[in-house]
């Protein structure tokens, strides 16, 4: 059956590799992102590679009145959607919570919470008349567990690990899903815009052993939307096989 899927943070790792998946099943795509270039691109590619329609919506999770304004006014052929895959979300910075910089507190919080809150508001009315609507929320190990100088990053984590857990009950009667997948260590962009272009930390985070990728995530988001209607994933984490934990790893150095 053809669904029709809403993508938040699409132009890049998990959103991107999530797209794809679902292109490749031809699914109706609506996919979110600030990168107006990329959004366009990414879009085109789907289309050409899959067939898949696609509809683009370059507005910022964080602005609240963006992300009202966009969804009153979905056209009326993309007003249904069945799956909300909470994607958008970063992290900036790694001080001590002593030493951290506000604006990158701002902005995770933003970002990871306030974002997900706008964005989920104002599409569950569009979930309604879906006979399968699910909501996948993209959290992270660092919402399980604290790690050093994961501070706000792993509070806003936490609260995402929280909300999916209220989603589910309050959405229950509304026969609406709510799964939260949470990945482990990733090469994806992630880090690249936690260390702000310092490309030998990044380095350093995903040496001497093998990480998680994009499309691993997106593997096991399809998965958990394909399951029958009376089954639901509330909680996934997932782990390179060389992660234990958040600083826990065996790599080959």
């Amino acid at each position: 059956m053809q669904k029709t899927i809403l993508i938040t943070g699409a132009t890049s790792g998990f959103g991107k590799a999530c797209a794809q998946a679902f292109a490749k099943e031809t699914h109706r795509l609506i996919l979110t992102g600030r990168r107006a270039e990329r959004l366009e691109s990414e879009a085109k590619a789907l289309s050409s590679m899959y067939g898949a329609e696609v509809l683009t919506l370059n507005f910022d999770v964080r602005d609240r009145e963006a992300v009202k304004k966009t969804f009153e006014n979905l056209p009326e052929a993309w007003r249904n959607i069945d799956i909300l895959i909470n994607n958008a979300g970063l992290a900036a910075g790694s001080d001590p919570i002593q030493d951290g910089n506000i604006d990158d507190w701002e902005q995770m919080i933003d970002t990871n919470i306030k974002g997900l809150l706008y964005v989920t508001k104002s599409v569950f009315p569009l979930m309604l008349k879906s006979t399968c609507p699910h909501i996948v929320n993209i959290g992270s190990i660092a919402g399980k567990e604290v790690y050093a100088k994961g501070n706000v990053y792993c509070a806003t984590k936490f609260a995402v690990d929280a909300l999916t857990r209220g989603m589910r009950i309050d959405m229950l009667a509304h026969g609406i899903k709510v799964t939260q997948i949470a990945p482990g260590a990733a090469e994806t962009e992630f880090s690249t815009v936690r260390f702000k272009g310092d490309m030998d930390a990044v380095a350093n985070v995903y040496r001497g052993y093998t990480p998680l990728v994009a499309e691993d995530i997106a593997e096991a988001v399809r998965w958990v939307t394909t399951l029958p209607p009376h089954v639901n994933i509330n909680d996934m984490v997932i782990m390179p096989t060389a992660q234990a934990s958040p600083g826990y790893f065996h790599k080959n150095l």
